[in-house]
């Protein structure tokens, strides 16, 4: 069927004023018609499109809901990770937050900070690519999230289409789904009515919300979002400050808070942190905190990240709520990694809206300084999405005769010893080859490419393999059938045989490779390779002692240890055997003289872009007797610089170190 071309300008006319009127409504909070007037809209264009199906636009406005139910959300890999916030929780946090800013700035007098309240609702991600809404992705562990593009599209206030034209070719923008207060009471009425039980909150209610397989019950939901950060965007950012960045945002018809703004240093926050305090309850959504980031992103570049969080903001969050309970019991859990925590077993009790009823003790050390036992009177905190943790005890209404709690010397999971550092208050079970509660981790890590690598043995196949109590220690992998693993879920004959021919290929592997696939704690892969050139074979390290293993680079008196335990455990040295019996297999290395090998002695540093992977190079090093580090110093000898080589280069060069390229390297490598 011919469209008529008055249709289809009527139909673009149509979708663009929609559009424009949702911009008012949800970003400008300014409607410029009532409610009856869009409505006339809607109905003339959804009237158009059935006319004429072929008009039919994913980024109409008319197409946020129609999805059928899913089975189940698929994953997404964030491409830039979602990181969290470290917390402040007093002034003095707050204080001691913008000293560290500046001082790691070099000392300027004062930093300017984007300040905006901390939403309580669930992280989430959207992803445009030409203006278009392509994908939308909770946070989940920050690496990797849930696919929720078919429920984010029913939410009024996410633009399917980006207004205007001059964003860029890729907007990955960050922000905060959560639900109105309004919206939540009305929600729960409606649950009251109908004789359901309501939500405990609007975070919850939320989160809720958004996980539903089908996206018809997300739409019937009141959920809003407002955006405050960025993920990955083509063209680098859109402006010099985090304030400005974010603005841009409401240009295209993305919502940001209001209540937005940019303040001067360590006073400036505060000061807004308690006009926040004194306005939250007459906010329509629910806060715990206020955010706090620093303006300048060439500030925020050089400040960079620690571990999971970025060095260049900070969430300060609002005095948690308390309640008193009896502690019933101390429970241990064992952990992925093997880490031992304590875990309080309460009577129920409603903190902040929600039931508790356990809590974590965090470790023996705490335990022990709040002086907690098992019968006591506690009082419970509970922050926002904060784990409940027990605060104190209440020791003049307790019996005289409870026992100081002390953690096992056994793995309570699989009896094999608990290890503690010197300078860790974490308790962690040694048995990591066999140990039921790690067994996940240890798989995962015995198949990663550094280290057996056997490819196309990935997470969600393994959890299905020790799911299904097949596979049980790494031993195990190497006696997998054809016929079993057919039957798993996505796995027909040809991947199945692709994975026992890897499993295979994997059997003839170095003694470094195996060393580093067993997981012994702070064993990584260049202490595995220093152990397995100073060694030359596995049962030398087994049966060493302290003072041996101390001869050997990058190993100290905490990691001699920590291989000393391991290979102690009877249950780990039946897996390696078991490996070794499936057919496991390693050339021995002919151990030379150390103070023979060319580069024995010489400290190295690796830096910027190669042509081949950094491992590698160390392991040439090393091999060679040098000793290879990650920060450049008086002591480094020889600093290797690829493309962008950034600070390094600069510091080698400052101090005068020898700088190879390359080509520079292969020379001496070959000496």
């Amino acid at each position: 069927m011919t469209i008529p071309a008055e249709i289809q300008r009527r139909v673009e006319q149509l979708r663009e004023q929609l559009n424009q009127h949702n911009y008012r409504y949800y970003v400008l909070d300014d409607p410029e018609v009532p409610d009856s007037a869009y409505d006339r809209l809607m109905r003339e264009l959804q009237a158009l499109e059935q006319q004429y199906p072929q008009l039919i636009d994913p980024a109409s406005p008319t197409q946020r809901v129609g999805a059928q139910p899913l089975e189940g959300f698929g994953e997404v890999q964030h491409r830039i990770p979602m990181l969290s916030l470290d917390n402040a929780f007093s002034e003095e946090d707050m204080i001691d937050f913008d000293r560290r800013v500046r001082e790691r700035l070099g000392g300027v007098e004062k930093v300017v900070y984007t300040a905006e309240p901390k939403l309580d609702g669930l992280a989430i991600s959207l992803r445009y690519e030409s203006g278009l809404l392509v994908q939308a992705s909770t946070r989940g562990d920050g690496s990797r999230g849930e696919d929720v593009t078919l429920n984010v599209r029913t939410i009024p206030s996410v633009p399917l289409r980006l207004l205007g034209s001059d964003w860029p070719e890729v907007l990955e923008v960050r922000g905060e789904i959560y639900m109105p207060l309004a919206g939540f009471a009305k929600l729960n009425e409606q649950a009251r009515i109908r004789g359901e039980k309501g939500f405990a909150n609007p975070r919850n209610a939320a989160a809720g919300s958004l996980r539903q397989l089908d996206p018809k019950i997300t739409a019937q939901r009141p959920l809003a979002m407002y955006c405050y950060g960025f993920g990955e965007i083509t063209g680098g950012p859109l402006a010099t400050t985090q304030s400005e960045s974010i603005r841009r945002l409401a240009d295209w018809g993305l919502r940001v808070s209001p209540e937005m703004r940019t303040v001067e240093g360590a006073t400036g926050c505060l000061d807004y942190y308690r006009e926040i305090s004194e306005r939250r309850p007459t906010l329509d959504y629910e806060i715990d905190g206020v955010v706090f980031k620093v303006d300048n992103l060439e500030q925020q570049a050089q400040l960079g990240f620690v571990s999971r969080a970025p060095r260049w903001a900070i969430a300060q969050k609002f005095p948690a709520q308390e309640e008193m309970t009896r502690l019933l019991a101390i429970d241990i859990q064992v952990g992925r990694t093997g880490a031992l925590t304590p875990v309080a077993r309460l009577e129920p009790v409603n903190v902040a809206g929600v039931t508790v009823t356990n809590a974590t003790l965090h470790n023996e050390e705490e335990i022990r300084r709040k002086d907690i036992r098992v019968g006591d009177r506690v009082v419970v905190r509970r922050a926002g999405d904060v784990i409940p943790q027990v605060v104190r005890s209440i020791p003049e209404q307790r019996r005289s005769d409870l026992p100081v709690f002390r953690m096992p010397e056994q793995c309570p999971v699989c009896g094999s010893d608990v290890i503690r550092d010197a300078d860790e208050a974490v308790v962690r079970c040694s048995g990591g080859l066999f140990c039921p509660a790690q067994r996940r981790q240890a798989i995962r890590h015995f198949a990663a490419r550094r280290a057996m690598d056997i490819e196309g043995l990935g997470d969600k196949l393994i959890d299905q393999l020790v799911s299904r109590g097949m596979v049980e220690t790494p031993a195990d992998l190497f006696h997998l059938r054809l016929e079993e693993l057919e039957q798993m879920e996505r796995m027909g004959r040809k991947s199945a045989t692709n994975l026992l021919e890897a499993l295979e290929k994997s059997k003839q592997t170095s003694l470094g490779r195996f060393l580093f696939a067993l997981g012994i704690r702070e064993v990584g892969e260049t202490t595995a390779q220093s152990l397995a050139n100073h060694f030359g074979d596995l049962e030398p390290i087994m049966q060493a002692d302290t003072e041996a293993l101390l001869q050997v680079p990058d190993v100290g008196p905490v990691v001699a240890q920590h291989l000393i335990t391991f290979f102690r455990q009877e249950h780990n040295r039946e897996v390696i055997q078991a490996l070794i019996d499936a057919g496991v297999s390693w050339e021995p290395i002919v151990v030379p003289d150390a103070e023979s090998l060319p580069l024995a002695g010489k400290v190295f540093v690796i830096t910027g872009t190669l042509s081949q992977p950094r491992d590698q190079i160390k392991a040439q090093l090393i091999a060679r007797g040098a000793k290879v580090t990650g920060s450049v110093s008086k002591k480094t000898d020889y600093l290797v610089a690829g493309a962008e080589a950034g600070s390094k280069l600069a510091k080698a060069e400052s101090l005068g170190v020898a700088i190879l390229d390359e080509a520079g390297l292969a020379r001496l490598l070959e000496l």
